[in-house]
């Protein structure tokens, strides 16, 4: 749909209900179920609390959060990831919870996929699950790695960060579009992911692409593709899915993808986000509440909710003006 591009990858916002992730459950033969009523009433569980670790020294952003630490011992990380992957596929964790664990989740395997060595010996200290898990994430972050050869760039895009919409709003637009088109809905959200963080990111392109979905103008005024505005997330959501059907995703979701985004890297990153979704939908939940971050020269830096620059500015600037948005040490 547009030339390769750098593709930054994002998320965070408002809480995901359980009950709209069960609902996304692929079908799946009936088991009988004997119901009893409860003897007697029974207390709901409280969520577990999981203690983030912070450094004191870090700077505090303008919404009153520091940007995530990783242990440096493996077995800690290892223990800290299992705990915040538990926690975010947990009903009971409450809400207001989600964001911190999200963004504790994404930087933990940004900080592992820019260290093979160091991802290694955490992945020997995970249980079987979450090292299939985290081997997926690691994977696919380092398709976009490949992606951005060299050095990442001194000057910071001319964006503004919003929330995106609701999560069960996204959810419904991805459904309407799988079933009007067949396209799988955790392609989507992958898709719309990697593109924007989910519609975090409110911004143009280098390449002219707009949207939450990174539509070049050209392909969205192709018939049948756009319909309604370029940069309302159901508009966007229902027009990639129709762009894929076109670009031979029903037959070949890579060749598909490939429509999309003319990268093989690009492809296989999307492809294994969408397997964490399909394999349990409730690993949605922690991809939502990733953050905007973008891989700078002097590392990842991290854009919150409220980073807004009608032009590009040096990361030097910026920095100076919003010293929490610099990895801990």
């Amino acid at each position: 749909m547009r030339p390769i591009l750098v593709i930054p990858l994002f998320i965070a916002g408002v809480g995901l209900s359980f009950s709209a992730l069960q609902g996304l459950k692929r079908p799946s033969a009936s088991i009988p179920q004997v119901i009893a009523a409860p003897a007697k009433p029974i207390t709901a569980p409280q969520p577990a609390a999981i203690s983030l670790p912070i450094q004191p020294e870090q700077p505090i952003s303008a919404s009153g959060r520091r940007y995530p630490s990783v242990p440096s011992d493996p077995k800690e990380a290892a223990t800290l990831l299992m705990a915040v992957e538990t926690a975010l596929r947990d009903p009971i964790t409450a809400d207001q919870s989600l964001p911190d664990l999200g963004h504790q989740q994404q930087v933990i395997y940004r900080v592992l996929s820019a260290d093979k060595a160091r991802s290694q010996q955490v992945l020997t200290h995970l249980e079987p699950r979450w090292r299939s898990v985290a081997e997926r994430h690691l994977a696919a972050r380092r398709e976009f790695l490949r992606m951005s050869r060299g050095r990442g760039p001194s000057m910071l895009p001319a964006w503004r960060i919003i929330q995106p919409e609701p999560a069960d709003q996204l959810l419904a637009h991805y459904r309407k579009a799988e079933a009007a088109t067949g396209i799988e809905w955790e392609v989507l959200a992958a898709v719309n992911l990697v593109e924007t963080g989910m519609g975090r990111i409110d911004g143009i392109s280098v390449a002219n692409a707009h949207g939450p979905m990174q539509f070049l103008p050209t392909t969205w005024n192709e018939p049948g593709i756009g319909k309604g505005n370029i940069r309302d997330p159901h508009d966007a959501i229902q027009a990639a899915a129709r762009y894929l059907v076109r670009r031979g995703g029903l037959k070949d979701i890579r060749q598909g993808l490939w429509g999309y985004n003319n990268s093989d890297y690009y492809g296989r990153a999307v492809l294994l986000y969408a397997s964490l979704m399909k394999e349990d939908p409730m690993a949605f939940r922690g991809l939502y509440h990733w953050e905007i971050h973008f891989n700078a020269d002097v590392g990842d830096l991290w854009l919150p909710v409220g980073y807004h620059e009608t032009r590009r500015i040096s990361v030097q600037d910026y920095l100076r003006r919003h010293p929490a948005s610099v990895a801990p040490s």
